[in-house]
């Protein structure tokens, strides 16, 4: 770089300043912390245009990973009465609906989570 080029950085270039309200700060530091993003790049995000994608909700997650390991419990009881375990030889025909009707359950509640983490 020469001497009469200026290199630009973000710390030593232009700052904005712009007034908000107590309760305005807040939720723009709870939006940029939902986006996983610091204040300064979300508001910089923001103002450029740029549409916010948030990052998906740990709790959410937690409670996917739940719903997938009941499918995969249920899924495993349907396969060993599938394939005539012995130890599984008192299970009727009632049982097994009801074992299909909890994994049915399941995936409908995987589902509702699923698009409520998708609408955020």
């Amino acid at each position: 770089m020469n001497d009469g080029e200026k290199r630009f950085t973000r710390k030593h270039s232009k700052h904005l300043r712009v007034p908000v309200l107590p309760d305005e700060e807040e939720a723009i530091r709870r939006n940029a912390a939902n986006a996983g993003m610091s204040t300064a790049r979300f508001l910089r995000e923001v103002g450029q245009g740029y549409r916010i994608r948030g990052i998906v909700d740990y709790e959410r997650v937690l409670e996917l990973a739940r719903i997938n390991g009941d499918l995969g419990r249920l899924g495993g009881l349907l396969k060993l009465w599938l394939s005539n375990d012995r130890r599984l030889a008192g299970f009727t025909p009632a049982t097994i609906r009801t074992l299909l009707s909890k994994i049915e359950t399941a995936q409908d509640e995987l589902r509702s989570v699923m698009k409520e983490v998708m609408r955020r």
